[in-house]
């Protein structure tokens, strides 16, 4: 076996205990838990949206205890400030200077809560973040951690008190991830797992797992861009990207149900993801269902459906699984 081979199965190794450390906390939520390491290895950020109560929070605060790094949660509220989010300088009368007191974004992994609830100013804050990797405070830029990961939530329930996330932030979020309450049997484990975390008052303590290391995450960042995609792959995907932007390609009805499609930054998405999916399944190709799996996660919320689409129920979803369905497999 040769050394990069060596290499390749240590990182695989150590992101498959990541993965089983994190699953063994969030019970039922095996896609979520996917499309996490997926957006650490394709170096993204992920929207997540779901009902309260289905672990949303819980599962970044996981994810951050086992991986060496800092974490910090922010309760996105109407009344937020994008100070609160980034810093800001403070005066110290001592030296009769101003001394730039670093924000919650300065930290490895970030939830943004409910990042719905903020107005537009704050928003706006944290899409520089996400998308240049870097803050500006008084004509003063700030470089981010190189590990940096927004996971941001929102109610689909609660619409009230709410500000819509606007495309051009929409589009910095590598994934949009939807998740559904968990079958009877991961519920009743739930139960058991509260029941021990409630006689312990803790997590599992992560002296039990060995929390991994950034450096390992970069390698095997860089050995998901060296797994192989076939060329008439290639040519899926974006057939797949392409198909949203001319869709009556496929049909007159698709051509009615979409208004805007998906811009560039999603090519590139679903390539790092499907890439991601395959590196973690231990193969050194991509297939194409890796491509079909994130489609809808990787387009979702890169789509704008027309009146006529909306007055009929159709959803995004429906729309990209419909698309997939009529483009041919090579």
């Amino acid at each position: 076996m040769t050394t990069t081979s060596l290499s390749t199965t240590t990182t695989q190794n150590a992101l498959q205990q990541l993965r089983s450390y994190i699953s063994s906390q969030i019970i039922g939520q095996e896609v979520l838990v996917e499309r996490m390491l997926i957006a650490l290895l394709a170096d993204g950020h992920i929207l997540v949206e779901g009902a309260p109560g289905l672990a949303k929070t819980r599962a970044i605060n996981v994810l951050s205890k086992g991986i060496e790094g800092n974490f910090h949660r922010v309760q996105f509220t109407p009344d937020l400030l994008p100070a609160d989010l980034t810093g800001t300088e403070i005066y110290r009368p001592q030296q009769g200077t101003f001394e730039f007191q670093k924000g919650p974004l300065f930290h490895n992994l970030v939830l943004a809560d409910e990042i719905n609830r903020a107005p537009a100013k704050v928003q706006a804050a944290l899409l520089e973040a996400m998308a240049e990797r870097q803050i500006t405070v008084g004509g003063a830029t700030y470089p981010l951690p190189k590990l940096f990961m927004v996971m941001a939530t929102q109610n689909p329930i609660e619409q009230e008190g709410t500000y819509p996330l606007p495309e051009a932030q929409l589009d910095r979020f590598l994934l949009h991830i939807k998740i559904d309450y968990p079958h009877a049997a991961h519920e009743k484990s739930i139960l058991q797992l509260a029941r021990d975390e409630a006689k312990s008052s803790t997590l599992v303590k992560t002296s039990q797992f060995q929390p991994l290391a950034q450096q390992t995450l970069f390698n095997a960042r860089n050995e998901v861009l060296d797994i192989y995609m076939a060329e008439s792959l290639e040519n899926y995907l974006l057939q797949i990207i392409l198909a949203t932007r001319n869709p009556g390609a496929y049909g007159a009805d698709l051509a009615s149900w979409l208004q805007y499609g998906a811009s560039p930054r999603a090519s590139i998405a679903l390539d790092r993801c499907s890439r991601a999916k395959a590196w973690l399944e231990q193969r050194s190709f991509v297939g194409p269902e890796d491509i079909q799996a994130l489609a809808l996660d990787v387009l979702r919320h890169r789509l704008i459906l027309s009146y006529e689409a909306e007055a009929e129920g159709i959803t995004t979803d429906h729309f990209i699984n419909e698309l997939i369905a009529r483009i041919p497999v090579p």
